[in-house]
């Protein structure tokens, strides 16, 4: 896969500028599949840069290069953002790596109570 991978932009009429707040929010409804607690807990999202005209770029790793989960996460994304930001633009970025300290306290509370110790 692609550094760049964009999703199609739709037509959307925004009624308001998304805020990279807005855009973080939304994307704790994007699930890692594999670990069951949302990206943004996961530490995943490195950044969100929005355009002038509502279009987003997110950085984001995986917690290996090697995870094939892309595709799935660029869809939940997309859907979590409809509606939200005109086009949506995942740069899969791999560094810093990901490691367990970029985890939040929300995400290691979600971790620890599926059984992990972290």
């Amino acid at each position: 896969m692609s550094e760049d991978n964009a999703v199609p932009a739709q037509e959307v009429t925004l009624n308001a500028m998304p805020t990279v707040d807005d855009v973080i929010e939304a994307m704790k409804d994007v699930i890692d599949p594999e670990l069951m607690v949302n990206v943004v807990d996961l530490g995943l999202v490195y950044g969100v840069n929005i355009d002038d005209e509502g279009n987003v770029t997110i950085d984001m790793t995986l917690t290996s290069p090697t995870c094939p989960l892309t595709d799935r996460l660029e869809y939940d994304t997309q859907m979590v953002l409809e509606g939200i930001v005109k086009s949506v633009t995942i740069n899969w970025v791999w560094l810093p790596p990901w490691g367990l300290e970029r985890i939040t306290d929300d995400g290691r509370a979600q971790l620890q109570a599926i059984g992990f110790n972290v």
